[in-house]
């Protein structure tokens, strides 16, 4: 039942849906990133919810837009791995690297909204690079480089460099698929139904606030730092993930001790997300 069931889940378009939501948060995106002056990060977005006509209606687009992109490039990651008899090694590894690749470039959205979590999440992050030895500065120049460049690096990354990395691992696999807003229509409804309903987070400083909960993919990793040195917590962690997930090889049938790991890293860490977000 439950390969008939991953079975059929593999037969879904999560390819082309994720294409139409990373189409309407880059066009969303345009529209914030006229708004948005890296300088003033916090005025920026609150400016945008509050003086720029339909500015907190697209901020929200641009913000659930890529939620759903990130969810179904997962979703779409598994399906491929399902029926991954035509890709070879270098295939893989490139398609499965736009995983962290996406990852960064939501992350670094979160630490531009300047809000009491993208600062911290940009301060924890920070702080979690350059505890890596030889390289940690290098990194963070690469980055982030918030303490010395306030939000220009991030800017730049999240605009431009992320962007254009992700779209050069994935332009072999991209180049296959033919889609549209009108063969999706019902997607993009919805999408864009959710984003008049519920504003994009945002959440300015408090006083007397000693607890900030990150986003919804840096609380396991949140909560992994109150027991855990950062460079343990925070790179050597993640890494194990990674470092499985590109080991993975298609069509193998001799994986399942990296399937189990890779599942048991996924419930401790969903467990301790439950955890953080309780606190």
């Amino acid at each position: 039942m439950i390969s008939s069931l991953l079975k059929t889940l593999a037969t879904l378009r999560w390819g082309e849906w994720s294409l139409i939501t990373l189409f309407i948060s880059v066009l969303s995106g345009m529209v914030v990133a006229l708004q948005y002056d890296p300088a003033t990060p916090l005025y920026s977005s609150s400016a945008l919810d509050i003086m720029v006509p339909y500015g907190s209606y697209f901020r929200s687009l641009h913000f659930y837009s890529s939620q759903f992109f990130f969810l179904l490039a997962i979703a779409h990651l598994l399906a491929v791995f399902k029926r991954s008899e035509g890709y070879t090694r270098t295939q893989w590894l490139k398609l499965s690297a736009t995983l962290p690749v996406g990852l960064l470039i939501l992350f670094t959205g979160y630490i531009l909204r300047g809000d009491s979590t993208g600062s911290s999440a940009g301060i924890i992050a920070e702080n979690i690079l350059l505890t890596i030895p030889v390289l940690g500065d290098t990194l963070n120049d690469l980055l982030l480089s918030i303490s010395d460049n306030h939000m220009k690096r991030v800017y730049a990354n999240h605009v431009i460099s992320l962007g254009v990395l992700w779209g050069a691992l994935a332009w072999e696999h991209l180049r296959v698929y033919r889609t549209s807003f009108r063969d999706h229509l019902p997607l993009t409804g919805i999408v864009l139904l959710i984003s008049v309903l519920i504003a994009a987070p945002f959440e300015p400083e408090q006083l007397g606030v000693f607890h900030i909960s990150g986003p919804w993919f840096f609380l396991g990793l949140q909560e992994l730092l109150r027991f855990l040195p950062p460079l343990v917590a925070g790179v050597f962690t993640p890494l194990l993930l990674l470092i499985a997930l590109f080991l993975l090889r298609p069509a193998s049938r001799h994986q399942r001790p990296l399937l189990l790991f890779m599942l048991i890293w996924l419930l401790t860490y969903g467990v301790l997300s439950i955890i953080a977000s309780g606190r």
